[in-house]
């Protein structure tokens, strides 16, 4: 036998193993979104992301500088539209976040921050697909989606001044209490 024709078997033999697990798990377990994702649900999902987003979009760049002001309007904007699902802070700690298969990532950390800023830009934009995020490209000017990918950027850095400004944002929304802002938006 050639080469060729044993890697293709071999593949086709791990391909088919792979469909085989995910069979049984899912008769065993069924598709509840209460599930763990696991470590190669994740991995595929990543790379799935990856393959999503198209290549010129890694590349492009925020063309608007940050500023007192597109800090502020950013900050509004995340927690109208974002916070419910994001929470203030960006770690997904909400019920909703909690409740999403796959869970909301938590945007502070290395799967999010190690993203380009077209990567997040497109993310934004576009949603991705068998997740819980929306796209808000028809809604949303690029302005703004942009002044959200420099707020995202901050986020692992936050003050507690700065979380204590996104918090009475999200009161004032609410009317007064609010510890999660109404979820209208992603």
């Amino acid at each position: 036998m050639r080469l060729r024709t044993k890697v293709m078997i071999a593949i086709a033999v791990v391909v088919l193993a792979g469909l085989a697990y995910m069979g049984v798990t899912t008769l065993r377990h069924g598709f509840s979104a209460r599930e763990t994702p696991s470590r190669l649900e994740e991995f595929l999902a990543r790379h799935v992301r990856k393959l999503a987003t198209p290549a010129g979009a890694k590349e492009q760049k925020n063309p608007y500088p940050i500023t007192a002001e597109s800090l502020e309007s950013a900050r509004a904007h995340w927690v109208e539209h974002c916070a419910t699902c994001h929470a203030l802070e960006g770690s997904g700690d909400t019920v909703i976040g909690r409740n999403l298969y796959p869970k909301v990532p938590d945007v502070r950390e290395a799967n999010t921050q190690e993203l380009s800023d077209g990567e997040i830009y497109y993310i934004i934009s576009n949603g991705i697909r068998f997740t819980g995020m929306p796209a808000s490209g028809n809604g949303d000017s690029p302005e703004e989606i942009w002044q959200l990918v420099s707020f995202i950027r901050r986020l692992p850095s936050l003050s507690p001044e700065e979380l204590e400004v996104l918090g009475q944002l999200a009161a004032g929304q609410s009317g007064g209490a609010a510890a999660e802002p109404h979820p209208d938006h992603h």
